[in-house]
């Protein structure tokens, strides 16, 4: 691995992108390399997202080469791959923060540094971000050059297509460049990603797409090739209104192993920088991942139910619906990053007898709500969303924490909200739900590992709407939803309170409500979303109608964007940590 014996004599010169444009043209392959050693070295230790940020090291030195960034404005849809951005726009010295608490955010992020222009973290955004500069700059009478680098997974869902459209019958200044390596964070997937393969190999006529959309299309040319993406980049910028290049690159370029794996080292953890080998996780027995259970659950009951599909928009891998690629190829879809066509494709699926499992990240459920409302929820359709990465996620920060489920889910009708405390509630809600239930329901679930090691135990049958008392008390009640009942278990362990396990945001349990608020004085909720409209605020509407007057307490995620960090950091930065609850809880006592 010669890239990590590379001294950064180059790099180490780089403060801004000025400093980069006073160099030699033929001092940019060696600076290539000592980036790409200096990734490999930071995210070998700190973990984060390699492959997308070694597969267009060239282009990125390139673009801020021929551009005058920052006037000249560049848009990195997603952001996965910003890294060597960060490194040469005055991050490189603080790069070992990377999404660490504290430190600077995993994507870019216009409060951190006036290069980073927009904010991002969901996918296929840049080209509208751009072509809005574009129009903003024509507007003003200001001659920059806006460059939005997307790629071929994240161009095929519908708001590319939509900025795409727009942009063709305008006379903006816009590039787009399509950085095509064939994959996301899984393999992309769909007609347009043939047609781009096509195009590589040179059997499809290589711009019909692209010019029918009145866009100037250049390409493919190797992204690994300075001199040419250099010399193609001088050359569209004499070139004027939209127009797109298109980039072939190789995902982890320069790691024998990310190029070997792409799917595995596109965020790999923790390796050895020297060999690339992942290092080794802990061999004692633990608990299962959430996205595991779901993953060998949902195999478990469609081989017994022919009716069950799965589908995910573009996450096989993140949300384990890989496990039923695997074992029942023609009844689980990955639908690319189209979020809205995945739910709406679920409602047609409901409307025909099949049991939809519509996989989405809580966090990426937002960008289909009109459909979740529309096309599912007015419709009854029994559609079954099943939401990973519920509550804090982590180091990925404020564009993925799934904080906001409860609340924006809470206030359709027809839509039952369900959030299991341990692996074995999510194993027999999953079963539960495609028993025939007449209404859509949302399974919401964090990322990451459990609490039970036996997870896999005989199903049993979730009465709709019933909540269940963990533990008895006086005077105080706390009510939790979902997994955080395992912190509020362990800060409460030794004091005389009792706890509930409410499961249902909705139905909410009301038998069992108006039994808690004429035996307790004092409640107090938990929830790991945020505070404002989630399940505390259910807890209060109910107080509110039937004129209960109890004191009530309501905790949970503060009203303001939470930062990255890793998890137990996070807790314990909003007070939903052990030893925040019980002080809190103390203090009501």
């Amino acid at each position: 691995m010669y890239f990590c014996q590379v001294q950064n004599n180059i790099l180490n010169t780089i403060n801004s992108p000025k400093d980069l444009r006073l160099l030699n043209k033929k001092d940019l392959p060696q600076l290539a390399q000592e980036l790409r050693n200096f990734i490999i070295n930071i995210v070998a230790t700190k973990e984060g997202h390699l492959g997308a940020s070694l597969g267009v090291v060239e282009l990125t030195i390139a673009l801020h080469y021929i551009f005058n960034t920052p006037e000249d404005q560049v848009i990195w849809d997603v952001g996965h791959q910003a890294y060597g951005h960060k490194i040469l726009t005055g991050r490189r010295d603080q790069f070992h923060t990377n999404r660490q608490l504290g430190g600077i955010s995993g994507f870019p992020k216009r409060s951190e540094s006036i290069y980073d222009t927009f904010g991002v973290g969901h996918s296929s955004t840049s080209i509208s971000a751009a072509l809005g500069m574009a129009i903003a700059s024509q507007l003003k009478g200001e001659s920059k050059h806006h460059i939005a680098v997307i790629g071929d997974a994240s161009i095929a869902s519908g708001m590319a297509f939509e900025g795409l459209n727009h942009a063709g019958v305008t006379s903006a200044n816009l590039l787009v460049i399509l950085n095509d390596n064939a994959i996301g964070i899984d393999p992309s997937v769909g007609a347009l990603k043939q047609y781009l393969t096509n195009v590589k190999k040179g059997t499809q006529k290589r711009n019909n797409i692209i010019e029918a959309l009145n866009f100037d299309y250049s390409g493919p040319i190797d992204g690994h090739d300075m001199d040419a993406i250099i010399l193609e980049l001088e050359r569209l910028k004499t070139v004027k209104g939209p127009k797109l290049l298109h980039v072939i690159t190789t995902k982890g370029k320069g790691l024998k192993q990310a190029e070997r794996d792409q799917v595995k080292y596109h965020a790999p953890g923790k390796f050895d920088a020297s060999t690339g080998d992942l290092l080794p996780k802990t061999s004692k027995d633990q608990p299962p991942k959430y996205q595991d259970v779901f993953g060998h659950t949902i195999v478990e009951l469609a081989k017994q139910n022919k009716n069950i599909v799965g589908i995910t928009p573009a996450m096989p891998t993140g949300s384990s619906l890989k496990y039923m690629m695997d074992a029942i190829p023609e009844r689980a879809f990955d639908v690319g990053i189209a979020e809205q066509h995945a739910v709406t494709l679920a409602a047609g699926m409901a409307t025909q007898g099949l049991i939809p499992f519509c996989n989405i990240y809580s966090t990426f459920l937002q960008r289909a709500y009109d459909q979740i409302i529309h096309d599912v929820a007015l419709q009854k359709l029994p559609v079954i969303f099943c939401l990973d990465r519920a509550g804090l996620v982590g180091q990925d920060g404020a564009t993925h924490h799934g904080v906001f489920d409860l609340s924006y889910l809470r206030c359709i009708p027809n839509l039952i909200i369900f959030a299991p405390r341990n692996e074995v509630e999510l194993r027999n809600i999953l079963y539960t739900a495609q028993l025939g239930l007449k209404l859509p329901i949302a399974i919401r679930y964090p990322r990451g590992r459990g609490v039970t090691i036996d997870w896999k135990q005989p199903f049993s049958k979730i009465e709709i709407g019933k909540a269940v008392q963990l533990k008895e008390g006086k005077n105080l009640a706390v009510l939790s939803i979902g997994s955080i009942a395992k912190n509020v278990s362990e800060a409460i362990i030794d004091l005389n309170i009792a706890h509930f396990d409410m499961r249902f945001v909705k139905p909410l349990d009301e038998t069992l409500f108006h039994d808690i608020f004429k035996t307790y004085n004092t409640l107090v909720t938990v929830e790991d979303n945020t505070i404002t409209g989630g399940f505390g605020s259910a807890v209060l509407e109910f107080a509110a109608i039937h004129d209960y007057k109890n004191t009530i307490k309501t905790l949970g995620v503060p009203d303001n964007f939470i930062e990255h960090g890793n998890v137990d950091e996070l807790w314990a930065l909003v007070g939903l940590d052990v030893e925040g609850l019980n002080k809190k809880i103390v203090d009501l006592v």
